[in-house]
């Protein structure tokens, strides 16, 4: 974290300064506004987290409830979204209060006694590695206070305008603030009135119901519901052994469930399989009662009992699997970047766009990824320094990632509501836990050739950053305090394009790269940082520029290290000394991340996915690469 470069700081250092709309904001919610985000569920709320960082975009998110989320019905928190809290700067916090999932025991009929459930296998939940940060159980609403926190600490002040509800939306084809939106007030003095404002984009995180999806004409479809599950919170007595390790357990007659041992020691969720339902069904299996899912589970785990003290919160649902053609009001018709019709004005994240079981864990991690995706664009947009034509690439890039989800979903889901019998093979359940653990981990993301996302022409360069999926983090000696630490967790959540550059030291290719990115007019960092924003700005407010030289820190001589590495920050023009790298003896991240010597340039998105593998002698391909991407 950087501070007291405005300055000495002897308060809380997250609390940035506030800057444009964050000066003065208003306390009600305007007549017009660069942004409204509809719903305080996780992709609303990362989305308007992430856009508080853009203090020069008026952005506005409305929740119809009078006040926070008190009981969140998501729990799972996947190894990828808490590198994304690490982003956002509480993913330590969060890890301390959270469950951590280490290991998923499976339960089946017992061979000599089937009425009876044994342990027949326990399972690592990251068996491979695939990030050093775990897999967590927190109650969702922690979430959302997380990134409250965060956004009403950003330069932006950003923080929801709770008791307002969507209504309608109109998408007008000129003007300044194009979408035209009817909101209701239902709580305080105002509960009841109607009002409109304006926008110049809307996104909707209203969930599966969403008003907003309906207002711009699209429609959820895909398989129908036909399997009901009992969900319940609870706090119990009970003789099952593994009642605090993630569970699948499958009996002979009774069905299944998913054990979900919750944060504080003592709280567990439990999915209980209420079977087929049948047509026209849905009414009564939705009146099944909490007694009748108690006496479901019980049935289910004998000769174990749970004995219920107290229920936090229950619910019935069906399996259903849906998914919108896309993801704003533009549509696949015109979704052609290069000569479209118009640019998309509103966009639908989250539930609103994707539906599917709780089984894989995956709704709220997803949706979270939609809308940090989306928000990082409309913040470049907004403030000018992309052209509209960024806005296109959410709707392409997270459709594919939801239909991918979704087809996941159906076998996972299907599978747990499968009595073991009828499986072709005794461990096939948990041999596909095992095998698609990357998946539901949330690495399988991997974004297709784009504006934004390059080709894989150089991918040699780089090996272990493949084009199109995350930056994985690896560690890395700081050179100016000999700090160990990891590259990718100093990244944060500022809506910045990160460029990596990976070098020798003792070439002079690294050094002549380094001169050209912080002096040339064709570089980037001059050409598209120079001039913009307000006068006195910082050197690396558009890109964050870091080399990683292949020698250990006691061979890097930083006084020699060009000045792009060691940009002037700050009213007083301080050097940033915390951009130069080195590696460790014992954990080479050439090695590890198969990271040529000769050297490579990493470009990564602000949302950290990687976006380019560059060689470090061709300076063209880079600027031709922001070309498109930058006014």
């Amino acid at each position: 974290m950087q501070f007291h470069h405005h300055g000495y700081v002897s308060t809380d250092p997250r609390v940035q300064p506030a800057a444009g709309n964050g000066v003065d904001r208003p306390t009600e919610l305007p007549d017009q506004m660069d942004v409204l985000v509809v719903g305080t569920g996780p992709a609303g709320m990362i989305t308007a987290a992430q856009l508080s960082q853009f203090p020069n975009v008026n952005t506005r998110i409305i929740e119809k409830r009078p006040h926070r989320l008190e009981i969140g019905q998501a729990d799972g928190i996947q190894a990828r979204s808490v590198e994304t809290f690490q982003a956002f700067g509480f993913a330590n916090r969060l890890i301390d209060e959270a469950y951590h999932i280490t290991e998923m025991n499976f339960w089946k009929p017992d061979p000599a006694d089937p009425a009876k459930i044994v342990r027949t296998a326990r399972t690592k939940d990251d068996p491979n590695g695939v990030s050093e940060f775990p897999h967590l159980i927190v109650n969702q609403a922690r979430i959302l206070d997380y990134f409250a926190e965060f956004s009403l600490l950003s330069p932006g002040r950003v923080e929801p305008d709770y008791g307002i509800e969507f209504v309608d939306l109109t998408v007008h084809p000129d003007g300044e603030y194009p979408v035209e939106v009817r909101v209701r007030h239902t709580a305080g003095e105002r509960e009841g009135e109607e009002r409109t404002v304006r926008a110049k984009y809307v996104v909707g995180s209203d969930g599966a119901r969403s008003g907003v999806r309906t207002s711009i004409g699209r429609k959820l479809s895909g398989d129908q519901a036909n399997h009901a599950w009992g969900v319940m919170d609870v706090l119990a007595v009970t003789d099952f052994p593994d009642i605090r390790t993630k569970c699948a357990i499958q009996s002979q007659s009774g069905g299944s469930i998913l054990l979900i041992p919750r944060e504080g020691g003592h709280l567990f969720r439990m999915y209980v399989d209420l079977g087929e339902v049948p047509l026209e069904g849905s009414a009564a299996v939705r009146a099944t009662t909490i007694e009748e899912i108690i006496e479901r589970a019980n049935k289910i785990m004998a000769p174990y009992t749970v004995d219920v003290k107290n229920v936090a919160w229950h619910s019935v649902y069906e399996v259903g699997h849906r998914l919108t053609d896309a993801f704003d009001d533009v549509g696949d018709a015109d979704t052609d970047i290069d000569s479209p019709t118009r640019t998309p004005r509103v966009f639908i994240t989250g539930d609103a766009c994707h539906t599917h079981s709780a089984k894989a864990g995956q709704g709220m991690n997803v949706s979270m990824q939609d809308g940090w995706n989306l928000a990082w664009k409309l913040g470049h947009v907004v403030e000018g320094r992309s052209p509209e034509s960024l806005l296109r690439t959410y709707s392409g890039e997270r459709q594919v990632i939801a239909k991918n989800l979704i087809d996941f979903d159906k076998e996972w889901s299907t599978l747990m509501a499968t009595k073991p019998e009828d499986l072709e093979d005794p461990s096939y359940l948990e041999d596909f836990y095992v095998k698609t653990a990357e998946f539901p981990a949330g690495f399988m993301t991997e974004y297709q050739p784009s504006m934004i996302t390059g080709d894989t022409e150089h991918q040699d360069l780089a090996t272990g950053y493949p084009v199109g999926k995350r930056f994985k983090s690896a560690r890395v000696a700081r050179v100016c305090d000999t700090n160990p630490l990891h590259l990718g967790h100093q990244a944060v959540a500022d809506g910045r394009w990160r460029i990596y550059v990976f070098a020798d030291a003792q070439n002079t290719a690294a050094q002549e790269f380094g001169e050209w990115l912080g002096t040339s007019p064709d570089s980037p960092v001059v050409a598209h940082t120079a001039g913009f924003g307000t006068a006195g700005q910082d050197d690396d407010a558009l890109f964050d520029a870091r080399v990683i030289y292949q020698q250990p820190h006691e061979e890097v001589d930083i006084s020699t290290v060009p000045a792009v590495f060691k940009p002037k920050v700050g009213p007083f023009d301080l050097h940033t000394w915390e951009k130069v790298y080195a590696t460790l003896p014992e954990e080479d991240i050439f090695e590890e991340r198969g990271i040529s010597r000769e050297g490579a340039v990493v470009v990564v998105r602000p949302d950290q996915y990687v976006a380019a593998v560059l060689p470090l002698t061709d300076k063209t391909a880079l600027t031709e690469f922001f070309k498109p991407i930058f006014r």
